[in-house]
């Protein structure tokens, strides 16, 4: 009556329903450490250049800075550089205002953000369907192996307790391994949803506070 003597004894589809709760739940650590990491590299970097920004750096050299050694995975920095890039490029039309140039910058700085957001929230959707399934998978498979159970306890001449025990103990495992997969998956995604938001706050903060700082400059000089 051992787990892994239930596990081998059980019915053909009661291990497929097993062993795709493994492998989801093998997957869903694998996501888990992956979006730990992820998250944790993306919100020192935004604290990173935060420092770096309102050192009372010039802007012009700043952005010569990071477009020379542009880093990808930080954040807040594309969403300057596509600011800057933008500001530069409608304040070289002679036709154009401050208050147009203003809102390609913002538009641009949206587009950064939105970028942002899908690598942030990269691989969240699949902790939130194994968190949302997996325990329907397993009961998937209880149900079967109890009706496995129940079919071969009518084909015997006197139903006990030994007769029945084995088949519904094997039958529920599959209902633990779907809780043992969508727990940690649900928890995981409760927790780096609240990062995600968390940071996008964030961007969305210093994307306001340089527009107002571009803002001055559109109706003042040249950056």
């Amino acid at each position: 009556m051992s787990v892994l003597s239930l596990i081998l004894n059980a019915s053909f589809l009661v291990q497929i329903v097993m062993l795709l709760l493994l492998i989801a739940s093998v997957m869903s650590w694998v996501m888990i450490f992956q979006r730990r990491t992820a998250l944790k590299y993306a919100r020192s970097n935004m604290k990173a250049f935060e420092e770096q920004f309102w050192s009372g750096i010039d802007l012009s050299q700043l952005f010569r800075q990071v477009s020379a050694e542009p880093n990808p995975d930080n954040g807040a920095e594309n969403i300057f550089r596509a600011g800057i890039k933008e500001f530069t490029r409608l304040r070289q039309q002679t036709d154009a205002d401050g208050d147009a140039v203003m809102e390609g910058v913002q538009r641009a700085m949206r587009v950064a953000i939105a970028k942002e957001e899908e690598k942030l929230e990269a691989h969240l959707s699949f902790l939130a369907s194994v968190g949302s399934t997996s325990p329907y998978v397993g009961l998937f498979g209880t149900v079967w192996g109890i009706m496995n159970s129940f079919r071969g306890l009518a084909n015997a001449h006197q139903a006990t307790l030994a007769t029945v025990a084995p088949g519904i103990s094997e039958a529920l495992i599959a209902t633990a391994m779907g809780l043992f997969a969508a727990i940690p998956a649900v928890i995981a995604y409760n927790r780096f949803s609240h990062t995600v938001d968390s940071i996008l706050s964030s961007y969305e903060t210093f994307a306001e506070e340089f527009s107002s700082i571009l803002h001055r400059k559109a109706h003042a000089s040249e950056l």
